[in-house]
């Protein structure tokens, strides 16, 4: 794929469905760049607008700094442009300047910038931290907004006139009133992607709010469901919309909210139900037991069908 302009990027996030691979490991928990590899190869081959590599359903709050550059630089060869590779960088400004830079350099198309690691901050510092990371790449970049990375309208604004490739907005928190002054000050300069957990729950209400994708884990094991539900949501076909979340969405969800950490491993364990090979999780994440594994391979057998899965 050429390399693409910022605002290219941001247009072509927001016409489709964001795929946020799993991170492969082996039993011994070190990556899996085989199976990793042969994951992305599948997902590729669907109609996605970008694929964010190491990014929360890949665990990169539990890779270092050298895995990171090798899940990004494994991503970007194994989809040989088929469809834009976007990589991570957060944790401290410094870390978060190096890896948007390592990004250029693996030749992603843009990052995705995660709250800074542990440490509460002021909007004034964290505006900082995002002129920072902008400032040292010429690569469209993506705000996370959540947990301790939280602004309001009035800093992204400021954001939006000092950093022209910053040019989206990822919503990790679900305020309503926040996204609806958000779209109502800044329209069209970004683009706006779900990122709350199982984001295909809150999918048809943020559409109204001007959220026109979202990051679909679920797309890890079952990417034609989770490209069709896409396809309701942008049409605006509640009833099957509803009928999906009845059907396999829910009930997939009373699983994932038996345990903290369950809305990466569960994901794992959808591969594995498939039969495709999740792999594990790293701590401090747990994987699911094998009573849970169950249900939820019967879950995605009961309602998600071959062509489903496909």
């Amino acid at each position: 794929m050429p390399e693409l302009a910022p605002t290219e990027l941001a247009a072509q996030l927001g016409a489709g469905l964001l795929s946020f691979p799993v991170t492969h490991f082996r039993p011994d928990l070190e990556f899996d760049e085989p199976a990793y590899r042969a994951h992305l190869g599948w997902l590729a081959g669907h109609d996605v607008a970008g694929l964010f590599a190491a990014g929360g359903t890949g665990e990169f709050f539990s890779l270092s700094a050298a895995e990171v550059d090798r899940v990004v630089r494994a991503a970007v060869d194994e989809v040989a442009g088929a469809v834009p590779v976007l990589a991570p960088a957060g944790r401290g400004t410094v870390e978060a300047v190096g890896q948007a830079r390592a990004a250029e350099a693996a030749g992603a198309s843009g990052v995705l910038l995660f709250p800074p690691y542990l440490t509460e901050a002021s909007e004034e510092g964290i505006v900082a931290h995002v002129k920072a990371v902008c400032a040292a790449t010429g690569l469209g970049v993506v705000f996370y907004n959540r947990a301790n990375a939280r602004i309001g309208v009035s800093a992204l604004a400021e954001l939006a006139d000092s950093c022209p490739n910053l040019v989206g907005f990822k919503d990790g928190v679900g305020d309503i009133e926040l996204m609806t002054r958000v779209y109502a000050r800044m329209g069209e300069r970004f683009t706006y992607i779900g990122g709350l957990p199982t984001a295909e729950t809150f999918a048809l209400p943020y559409l109204q709010l001007g959220v026109t994708t979202y990051s679909s884990a679920i797309f890890n094991f079952v990417p034609r469901f989770a490209l069709d539900f896409y396809a309701d949501v942008r049409a605006g076909d509640r009833d099957a919309v509803y009928r999906k979340l009845n059907g396999f969405v829910l009930p997939y969800l009373d699983i994932r909210d038996r345990r903290k950490g369950y809305a990466v491993s569960i994901i794992k364990a959808g591969l594995t139900a498939v039969g495709r090979g999740g792999g594990p999780v790293r701590p401090p994440l747990t994987d699911l037991t094998a009573a849970e594994l169950t249900a939820l391979t019967a879950l995605v057998e009961r309602i998600a069908t071959p062509a489903a899965r496909a």
